[in-house]
């Protein structure tokens, strides 16, 4: 896996790492890189991983705040035939090419794609580059997902002692990712 992602350990221990990830093809995040954090528990293989985005990203199925991503697959249908590499090349690639605003982490985004995904999809992409939020202006992959900042530190990115952000509650089975084609 090393070969093909840029990959930063934290803390100099094997089992916690970010991952360079790139928006898949076809996508609205294509040309966009993401920060994803990998916790690998004691009981890897057997245990799913926790990942979560650290840089922000705008998605029915990805908490906004904590970055915590709604994915069946990860969170409740875990099998140790499964790897990381499964979760880079496969279920993430699908989870953005694939997003199910039925279940979603984000509402806000949810409840926009549903109601006006032209919107939705520009704001993704940045083609009106502009998104409004309570903050003020924000353009999500032109400012969160560049390649030439993937791996630098985001403002008040914490490093050690995440809360562990599978969210097995919210999540729902519909979410699984099974029968669809690959990117």
């Amino acid at each position: 896996m090393m070969n093909d992602y840029v990959v930063e350990t934290i803390n100099d221990v094997l089992n916690e790492f970010i991952v360079g990830f790139h928006g898949p093809k076809e996508s609205l995040y294509e040309g966009g890189v993401w920060k994803i954090r990998v916790e690998l528990p004691d009981a890897y293989p057997y245990k799913s991983p926790s990942i979560r985005f650290v840089n922000k990203i705008l998605h029915p199925n990805v908490d906004e705040t904590s970055g915590s991503v709604c994915l069946d697959v990860i969170n409740q249908s875990w099998s140790p035939m499964f790897d990381l590499l499964n979760i880079f090349e496969v279920f993430l690639p699908q989870l953005l090419l694939y997003p199910n605003p039925s279940h979603p982490l984000n509402s806000d985004a949810a409840s926009l794609m549903m109601k006006d995904r032209k919107q939705y999809d520009q704001k993704v992409k940045g083609l009106s580059n502009v998104f409004f939020c309570l903050l003020g202006r924000t353009e999500f992959c032109e400012l969160y997902a560049k390649k030439e900042n993937i791996m630098k530190p985001t403002a008040g990115e914490e490093t050690d002692d995440d809360e562990d952000v599978t969210d097995e509650e919210t999540c729902s089975s519909d979410d699984e990712i099974d029968g669809r084609a690959d990117p």
